[in-house]
């Protein structure tokens, strides 16, 4: 198994990844509004893009809050990839493009835990990867 993460800078190919991935976690991404809202402003923000033996399983969008903080605006690996370590390297690849972007700080908002067992899932496999809970709007950050 290969994975390679890529930068993609197509505001068609970037569509086209997200709404791929997007919809099938329909347990993340169930409503319609929200979901094509994430597609459409992912265009305009840096993308990278996940494949496994080539064929596309995932991506992460940096946003910048400010002048020191980008967050994880949106990410999905599809489910028949999960486990197998693609989400961490594209979370790596997220932190790697942001420093690189003179970031100092990266957040990701997401449900609080105990709500949803989906959101659970997703706020642990932020946790193994240093980001902390603050309380004060529910964003996990490192």
């Amino acid at each position: 198994m290969r994975i390679e993460i890529k930068e993609i800078t197509d505001k068609n190919e970037k569509e086209t990844i997200a709404r791929e991935i997007l919809f099938d976690l329909p347990e993340w991404f169930g409503l319609p509004e929200s979901t094509e809202e994430y597609i459409r402003e992912s265009q305009d923000k840096a993308f990278l893009a996940g494949y496994v033996d080539e064929k596309v399983a995932g991506f992460i969008v940096l946003n910048p809050t400010s002048s020191d903080t980008a967050e994880i605006f949106v990410m999905g690996v599809k489910k028949e990839f999960h486990r197998l370590g693609l989400g961490t390297k594209l979370v790596k690849a997220y932190e790697q493009l942001a420093i690189e972007r003179g970031y100092s700080y990266s957040q990701v908002k997401t449900v609080k835990s105990g709500h949803y067992v989906e959101y659970d899932i997703t706020n642990n496999f932020y946790n193994c990867l240093l980001y902390t809970s603050d309380a004060a709007d529910d964003s996990l950050r490192v």
